[in-house]
């Protein structure tokens, strides 16, 4: 491809799954606007949004399903997780119940959806333990002292409101073959390395080339049907279209 020539642009679903305010919603905010709220409403059905990822190969627009938590909206999940190519699987760090929750989300991800799904197990909220204060890496967010073997009794002190260790989850994701970040959303750390290495995960070869505005639309899996049906709640975040990421 000559340089400064034009990139191929695909489309890729991705779907958001986990325990009522482990902060989905926020995550995806702070990737498409770079911005983050305190207190927000729980997300109702779902929310739409999409988002540009630029790859020195090509361009990844995202089309993002951010569903709700909530239990009683948990039997639409197969809706917005059919036919995706991805998923962010997302627990609270600081509530070890929520990782219980994000295994079954990965179990019935690998159990139903599409074959060779991209999953990203993700620990949101880092911002309140420890082990906010830098010293992780940028890949998949383990941190230094974890990955020297110093034992992560030593970052669980006094005030540290972590309930999952590193290790813990790390091992859990390595077993199943996952993608795995800490991440907060509120600072905005590793959020944007998330996405970026979901992209890269996609074989090109899976990726269709998009032909025009809303051709890969109907190949999502979702088509025209779901916005609107199904308790999908656009207003919750509101969809979003921008142009680049800082991917």
């Amino acid at each position: 491809m000559a340089e400064g020539g034009p990139k191929p642009s695909s489309s890729v679903k991705l779907v958001l799954l986990g325990e009522a305010a482990v902060g989905k919603s926020s995550l995806v905010l702070r990737f498409v606007n770079d911005d983050f709220q305190e207190n927000r409403e729980p997300t109702i059905g779902a929310a739409f949004l999409t988002q540009k990822c630029n790859l020195p190969s090509r361009t990844i627009k995202f089309e993002i399903w951010d569903t709700a938590g909530q239990e009683r909206f948990a039997s639409l999940a197969p809706m917005y997780y059919r036919n995706a190519q991805s998923a962010l699987v997302v627990y609270d760090l600081t509530k070890a119940s929520s990782l219980a929750k994000a295994k079954h989300w990965v179990a019935e991800l690998q159990r139903q959806a599409s074959p060779g799904i991209v999953i990203a197990l993700v620990g949101n909220k880092l911002d309140l333990t420890s082990q906010s204060t830098g010293l992780e890496n940028s890949m998949g967010g383990l941190s230094l002292s974890a990955a020297a073997g110093d034992g992560d009794e030593e970052e669980e002190e006094e005030g540290d409101a972590r309930q999952i260790t590193t290790a813990e989850a790390k091992s859990y994701a390595d077993e199943e073959g996952l993608l795995f970040f800490e991440t907060s959303a509120k600072t905005g750390h590793n959020v944007q390395e998330v996405f970026t290495a979901i992209a890269n995960a996609i074989p090109e070869s899976t990726l269709k080339t998009r032909g025009g505005p809303g051709s890969n639309r109907a190949g999502n899996g979702t088509g025209g049907d779901t916005f609107g049906s199904g308790g999908v709640n656009l207003s919750a975040v509101g969809e979003t279209n921008k142009d680049g990421c800082a991917c």
